[in-house]
C-alpha cells in the first residue's frame, strides 16, 4: 500500500496547448505571460521554462524577477506593479528588467538616476481600474518626460486594466476600451489592455499585446454559465485516503461535532488541510473525487485533514486517491463553494504540498 501526502500534479503538456488556444484567439498579438504569486502557485521557474514561445513574463515584484534571471530565464520580464523604491532602479537597468510606471514617484526616480544603460517603460493609463495608472490628463506631461530622457529605452509601451472583463454585459468595459482608444490615437505606440478575460470575451482590446494569467492555467475567469472550450487544468491537487470508518446515524463527526450523520455510513479522512492550502471555511457538502465518483466534504477542514462520508455502500481503501480540484473537478466549483475565487486557492499552496510533473 502506497499513500500519498497532499501532491500537486502539474501537467506541463495542458500548460502549453492552453498557450496554443490563447495564441490562436489573438493571433496577431504578443503575449506577457502572467507569473505572479509563484506562477499562481504552479512554480515560478517551473512555468517559465515551459513556456518557451512567450514573448514576455509579467510579476508582480522584484524578488520574483530576480528569481527569474537567476534560473536563466533571459526572455524580458516585465513588474506589473513597478518599482516601490528609487534604490531599485538600478538593478532594473542591470538585469535587463521592465518596469511599469503608474505614478509621479516612479516619473521622478526614473528622470533623476544615474543608470549605466535606460530601462524600458510601459506606462499605465487608469481608465476607470481606479487601482494604479496615471489620470488621462497626465498622459501627455508622462509620455513627454519618459520620452525625453536618455534613462528611458524607446519606444514605451502604452497600457491599462480591464475592470470587468469578466462581465460579459457590462457597460464599463466598452467605456474602458473607449478612452483607451481616444487617448492613444494619436500615438504610433505598442499597447496593451486585455487580460484572460479580455482575451476570450473583448477581442477589441487584444492591440498589440495580451496579458493572460489564469487562463494560462486552464482556470476560466468567466462567470460558471460561460463555458470555455480547450482549457485544460494544469494543476490537479490530489492527496489519499489515511482512514475510512463506519460511523451510526447520529453520530457527529470533527472538530465541534459540526456534521452529524443522518444515518448509517462510511466515512473517510483525506491527508489534506489548511495547512497545505485547503480552503479552511470549504462547507460541508464540497465535492471531492474519489475513485471516479463525488463525495461530500463532512464536518470543519482540520489544519491536516478533511472528512468525506463515502457512502453506505462504499469499496474505497486506505490509500485510494482523493482529488480535491483539477482533472475532473474544476477548481472553479470548489472555489464557489469555499465563497472564494480560483485564484486565491490555487496561490494558497503552501510548501509543504508535494510536486510531481504528469506524465
Amino acid at each position: 500500500m502506497t499513500l500519498r501526502t497532499a501532491t500537486a500534479v502539474i501537467d506541463l503538456h495542458a500548460l502549453s496547448n492552453n498557450y496554443r488556444l490563447i495564441q490562436s484567439l489573438s493571433p496577431d498579438a504578443k503575449v506577457l505571460a502572467v507569473l505572479k504569486a509563484n506562477g499562481y502557485g504552479h512554480g515560478l521557474e517551473r512555468i517559465a521554462n515551459a513556456l518557451p514561445d512567450a514573448d514576455a513574463f509579467g510579476v508582480a515584484r522584484l524578488d520574483e524577477a530576480l528569481a527569474l534571471r537567476s534560473a536563466g530565464i533571459e526572455k524580458p520580464i516585465v513588474l506589473l506593479e513597478g518599482f516601490f523604491a528609487k534604490e531599485d532602479i538600478e538593478t532594473l537597468a542591470l538585469n535587463n528588467l521592465e518596469t511599469i510606471v503608474h505614478n509621479e514617484q516612479q516619473l521622478d526616480a526614473i528622470m533623476n538616476a544615474e543608470l549605466t544603460k535606460p530601462l524600458k517603460v510601459w506606462l499605465k493609463i487608469d481608465t476607470g481600474m481606479h487601482r494604479l495608472g496615471i489620470n488621462p490628463e497626465q498622459l501627455p506631461y508622462f509620455y513627454r518626460a519618459l520620452s525625453q530622457s536618455n534613462n528611458v529605452e524607446k519606444p514605451i509601451v502604452l497600457m491599462s486594466h480591464l475592470a470587468s472583463a469578466d462581465e460579459k454585459n457590462n457597460a464599463a468595459t466598452p467605456k474602458q476600451m473607449a478612452l483607451f482608444d481616444e487617448l492613444t490615437a494619436n500615438f504610433r505606440l505598442e499597447k496593451s489592455l486585455a487580460n484572460s478575460a479580455g482575451v476570450l470575451l473583448w477581442p477589441q482590446s487584444h492591440y498589440q499585446w495580451i496579458r493572460p494569467g489564469l487562463l494560462l492555467y486552464g482556470v476560466s475567469p468567466l462567470p460558471s454559465d460561460i463555458k470555455v472550450a480547450g482549457i485544460a487544468p494544469v494543476m490537479t491537487l490530489q492527496s489519499s485516503l489515511i482512514s475510512v470508518r463506519e460511523i451510526t446515524a447520529g453520530e457527529a463527526v470533527g472538530y465541534s461535532g459540526a456534521w452529524i450523520s443522518e444515518k448509517n455510513t462510511t466515512i473517510g479522512v483525506v491527508a489534506i488541510g489548511y495547512g497545505d492550502g485547503y480552503p479552511r471555511h470549504a462547507p460541508n457538502g464540497t465535492p471531492v473525487m474519489i475513485n471516479g465518483r463525488r463525495v461530500p466534504l463532512i464536518g470543519r477542514v482540520s489544519m491536516d485533514m478533511i472528512s468525506v462520508d463515502l457512502g453506505q455502500q462504499s469499496q474505497d481503501q486506505v490509500g485510494d486517491i482523493a482529488t480535491l480540484w483539477g482533472k475532473g473537478l474544476a477548481v472553479e466549483e470548489v472555489a464557489a463553494f469555499a465563497t472564494t475565487i480560483p485564484y486565491e486557492l490555487l496561490c494558497n499552496i503552501t510548501r509543504r504540498v508535494h510536486i510531481q510533473l504528469a506524465n
